[in-house]
C-alpha cells in the first residue's frame, strides 16, 4: 500500500490501483481531519475535493498543466499530492505553509487565491497566453457551486464561450441537489454521451449527414435538433450550453474513477469543457457531514465530538447582531444584508429573529452594496455586514451607488485589523485608504464592545453612508479607561499626560492605553485620545493638541499610506500646524499568516514596539529642546 508521507509530487500516484487509490483517500482525510482539528481551518470543503484532486494529478501533469483552484481554501489535497506532507502540520501557523495556494511554497501552486470567483478569469487567462505563445498544455479551473454566486464567473464563462478557447472547468457541486429530472435517464445519456465511443461515433453521423446530397444538412439539423431539445428537458445543461461550454454531467464527483474518465475525455476536447462534479461536504467526517457551514471554517475542535477545543471569545459580530436586533425591533425598516457569511458576521442571529427582513445575497458583494443602495433610496435602513477584505471587491458601487447619492446604507465591517491565520487575502488593512477619500462618507473606529453599541445607534440616527469597523473579538478597554459616550466626530481623552499625544484607532485604543500606564511609571506623560472617528475627524481636538505638544503620534491597526495618520498629517499640513506627527502602523506590504500576537510583532504593533518608538522618539525631543 502507498504511504502518504512517501508522496512527493503527483507522479507518485499515477500508477495506483484502484484499492491503492481508495485507501490513499482515506489517508488523506484522516490527515486533514487531525491537523486541522489541531490548527483550525477549512474542513468541509477540503474532504469533499479528495477524489477530485486525486483525480485532476492523475490525469494532468503539473505543474506543465495548470490547476486552479477558486477560492484556494479547498487545496489542502492538493498541498499533501504536491510534496508538502512533512510540513503539512504546519497548516496556518506562523512560519507554517499558507491555507491558500501559495507560489512561494510550490511550482504546483500556479495562481494565488483568497477570494471567491476568480478562478475563471485566471484560468481563461493562462490558455489565452498558451495559444498565444504556441504551448499545449491543458488549463483547468476547480469551482464551487458558491463562487458561481458571483458574477465574476459568468463573465469569464460568457468570454470564454464566445472565443471557444480551450479550457477545462470542473464544477464542484457540494450544495446544490440535482433535481429528480435530473436522476437515472440523465446519468445514462451523460455516459452514452460522453464515451469515447459516442464522441467518435457523433462525429461520423455528422459527416455522413451532411455529405449525403440534398437532405443531408437538413436531416441533421432535425435529428440534432431533436437530440438537444430531449438532452434540454432531462440534463441540466443548457444554461452552459448556452454560453458555448461542452457540458459533461452530472457525475459523482465522490467516486475517482468516473472523474477520471471525464477529465481524461475532456483532454481530447478542442473547445471549452464543463464537468459538473456532484460532491458531499465533509465527506468523510460525520461532524462535518452533519454541519458543513460550521466546518467550513472552523477553529481547533475536538475529533471524537466536532466541538471546538476552547471556547470562542465573543464576537464583535454577534455584540452588533444583538444591538441591531434591539433597534429593528423598533424600527421594521432595518434590514440585514450578507455576502454568503451569516455565521462569521453573526447575521445569523438577526436572521433568526428577522428572517423576513434578512438577505443572504451569496459570494456577490457589489450586488449586496447596489441592493442596499436601492433599500434605502426605497426608504429602509440596511446594514451590510461584510468583512473588511471582501467589501474591496464592492468599492466601485461604494462610491457610484451608495455615496454619490447619499444614501442612508451602513457598512458593518467585520475582520477590520490584522486577519490572522488566513493570510494575505483576508487581511483587513485597507479600508480605511479607501473609504475615507469619498465624500460623504463617515468612517467610525469603535474602541470596545460598549462603543460598538453607541456607534450603531449613532449610525442608525445618521441619513448619510457611514462605515463602522471592528476586529473579529470583542474587548473591554483596561481599568478605568472607559467609554461613557460617543458623537460623530467627538474624540475622548482616556489619560492625561504632557510629553505628547497618542491618537489610537479602534483596536488599537487598549494597546495604548497599556502603553501609557507603563510609560507613565518611566516619568513620561503621554495623553491618549480615542480616536473613535476616523471621518471626520475632531478638528477642534486637533487644534488644542497641536498648540499643547511638540509631537502627536497616531496609532492603527491599517496600512499607513491612506490611514488615518495620514488623515492627520494632511489635516495639520492645511492648517500649518508647526507640530510633530509621527503616525505608527503597518508598513508597505502584504502580512502573512498566523497568530495575531506574532503577526502584531512582525509589523511592529505589539505593546514593547509601540512603547520603544514612541519613548526614543520623546527622548530625541527633549534632547533637542535641551
Amino acid at each position: 500500500m502507498i504511504d502518504l508521507s512517501k508522496i512527493k509530487s503527483p507522479e507518485d500516484i499515477r500508477g495506483l490501483s484502484p484499492e491503492e487509490c481508495e485507501a490513499l483517500a482515506d489517508d488523506i482525510r484522516a490527515k486533514i481531519i487531525q491537523t486541522v482539528s489541531q490548527n483550525g481551518g477549512h474542513l468541509a470543503s477540503n474532504l469533499g475535493v479528495v477524489e477530485i484532486t486525486m483525480a485532476l494529478h492523475r490525469v494532468f501533469h503539473a505543474p506543465e498543466d495548470k490547476i486552479i483552484f477558486d477560492v484556494g481554501h479547498q487545496t489542502y489535497v492538493h498541498k499533501l499530492l504536491t510534496g508538502r506532507y512533512e510540513v503539512f502540520d504546519t497548516l496556518r501557523t506562523y512560519g507554517g505553509i499558507s491555507g491558500f495556494p501559495r507560489h512561494s511554497e510550490s511550482e504546483y501552486d500556479c495562481f494565488e487565491a483568497g477570494h471567491a470567483s476568480t478562478s475563471l478569469s485566471a484560468a481563461l487567462g493562462y490558455a489565452r497566453a498558451r495559444d498565444a505563445l504556441g504551448g499545449s498544455n491543458h488549463v483547468v479551473a476547480v469551482v464551487g457551486d458558491g463562487a458561481l454566486t458571483g458574477g465574476m464567473c459568468y463573465e469569464a464563462l460568457n468570454d470564454c464561450g464566445n472565443t471557444k478557447t480551450k479550457m477545462i472547468v470542473v464544477l464542484n457541486d457540494n450544495e446544490m441537489s440535482i433535481a429528480e429530472n435530473v436522476g437515472a435517464l440523465s446519468r445514462y445519456l451523460s455516459k452514452l454521451r460522453s464515451s469515447s465511443g459516442w464522441i467518435v461515433t457523433k462525429k461520423k453521423v455528422k459527416n455522413r449527414l451532411q455529405n449525403l446530397p440534398l437532405i443531408g444538412k437538413p436531416l441533421y439539423r432535425l435529428i440534432h435538433g431533436a437530440k438537444e431539445m430531449i438532452k434540454s428537458l432531462v440534463v441540466d445543461e443548457g444554461f452552459f450550453s448556452a454560453l458555448g461550454f461542452h457540458y459533461l454531467g452530472p457525475i459523482n464527483g465522490n467516486n475517482l474513477s468516473e472523474v477520471e474518465r471525464m477529465l481524461t475525455l475532456a483532454k481530447d476536447m478542442d473547445e471549452p469543457v464543463l464537468i459538473h462534479c456532484h460532491t458531499k461536504k465533509g465527506y468523510g467526517y460525520k461532524s462535518a457531514e452533519k454541519m458543513p457551514e460550521v466546518f467550513h471554517g472552523t477553529p481547533p475542535f475536538l475529533l471524537e465530538s466536532g466541538k471546538a477545543a476552547n471556547p470562542s471569545a465573543v464576537s464583535n459580530g454577534a455584540v452588533a447582531n444583538e444591538e441591531l436586533i434591539r433597534l429593528a425591533k423598533e424600527d421594521p425598516r432595518i434590514r440585514v444584508v450578507t455576502a454568503a457569511m451569516p455565521l462569521g458576521t453573526g447575521t445569523a442571529a438577526f436572521a433568526a429573529e428577522f428572517p423576513d427582513r434578512f438577505d443572504d445575497v451569496g459570494i456577490a458583494e457589489e450586488h449586496a452594496v447596489t441592493l442596499c443602495a436601492g433599500m434605502a433610496a426605497g426608504g429602509l435602513k440596511p446594514f451590510f455586514f461584510v468583512y473588511s477584505t471582501f467589501l474591496q471587491r464592492g468599492y466601485d458601487q461604494v462610491l457610484h451607488d451608495v455615496c454619490i447619492q447619499n444614501l442612508p446604507v451602513v457598512f458593518m465591517i467585520d475582520r477590520a485589523g490584522i486577519s490572522n491565520e488566513d493570510g494575505q487575502s483576508h487581511q483587513g488593512l485597507f479600508d480605511i485608504a479607501f473609504l475615507r477619500h469619498i465624500p460623504g462618507m463617515s468612517v467610525l473606529a469603535p474602541a470596545d464592545e460598549n462603543e460598538l453599541r453607541l456607534a450603531i445607534q449613532a449610525a442608525y440616527e445618521m441619513n448619510a453612508p457611514c462605515a463602522i469597523r471592528y476586529p473579529k473579538t470583542a474587548v473591554t478597554l483596561p481599568g478605568d479607561a472607559q467609554v461613557d459616550e460617543f458623537a460623530i466626530g467627538s474624540w475622548q481623552s482616556l489619560t492625561t499626560g504632557e510629553d505628547a499625544a497618542l491618537l489610537a484607532v479602534g483596536s488599537m485604543v487598549a494597546a495604548a492605553v497599556r502603553v501609557a500606564q507603563r510609560l507613565a511609571e518611566e516619568g513620561i506623560g503621554v495623553r491618549v485620545i480615542n480616536a473613535s472617528t476616523v471621518k471626520p475627524l475632531d478638528e477642534e481636538l486637533l487644534h488644542e493638541l497641536y498648540r499643547k505638544h511638540q509631537v502627536i503620534f497616531t496609532l492603527e491597526e491599517h496600512m499607513l499610506a491612506g490611514g488615518f495618520g495620514s488623515a492627520v498629517l494632511e489635516h495639520a499640513a492645511g492648517v500649518g500646524a508647526e507640530v510633530r506627527i509621527v503616525p505608527i502602523g503597518v508598513a508597505e506590504q502584504f502580512v502573512q499568516h498566523g497568530d495575531h500576537q506574532h503577526l502584531l510583532v512582525d509589523v511592529g504593533l505589539d505593546d514593547s514596539s509601540i512603547e520603544t518608538k514612541i519613548k526614543a522618539c520623546i527622548t530625541k525631543e527633549k534632547r533637542n529642546d535641551g
